[in-house]
């Protein structure tokens, strides 16, 4: 697949991802909130902007196809 791309307009794109985040990584606020949890999820924009975090991946997802986001997954 070698099909160009044209990323100017990037910032204007519905496009989102959804990755995992390690609780331990975050500030201690955040993990204080967080109780046992290992792992969270973090919805980002396309130029890193993180725009939500979240418990789990499904609700990830929910919430970016609920604010008309087309979320994808990074690993």
């Amino acid at each position: 697949m070698n099909t160009p791309f044209d990323f100017k307009d990037a910032d204007n794109s519905n496009l989102v991802y959804v990755r995992p985040v390690d609780v331990a990584e975050l500030p201690d606020d955040v993990r204080g909130e967080l109780g046992d949890e290992k792992i969270i999820y973090a919805v980002h924009r396309a130029d890193g902007e993180r725009l939500a975090l979240v418990k789990d991946r499904k609700l990830a997802f929910m919430l970016a196809r609920q604010n008309d986001f087309a979320p994808v997954t990074v690993h």
